[in-house]
């Protein structure tokens, strides 16, 4: 398993429905920079700052969040694909 460093999040993304026209054509969404969502899948230990104070990442491992869309690194593992980014970039955590 991927175990995340210092404040980054590992995230697997939640694959967009594809939409179809009534003819059949399948429709993509054209705004690239919209916001994404995935459950969260491991979180790192935070950052220790030179102060002694850490960091603390307010998220659980099953958290759905949203993020945006070109945030991160896309890795693949064992098969599966995965975003790792830093906490930073996560907009927010959804119901």
């Amino acid at each position: 398993m991927l175990r995340p460093i210092e404040d980054k999040v590992l995230i697997e993304p939640i694959k967009e429905a594809e939409t179809k026209s009534t003819s059949g054509f399948i429709l993509t969404k054209l705004d690239k920079e919209s916001p994404t969502e995935g459950i969260v899948v491991a979180v790192g230990p935070g950052i220790v700052f030179p102060n002694g104070t850490t960091l603390q990442i307010d998220l659980e491992v099953g958290d759905k969040v949203s993020y945006s869309r070109f945030a991160g690194t896309e890795v693949s593992h064992e098969g599966k694909e995965y975003v790792i980014l830093p906490y930073r970039e996560i907009y927010a955590v959804l119901g």
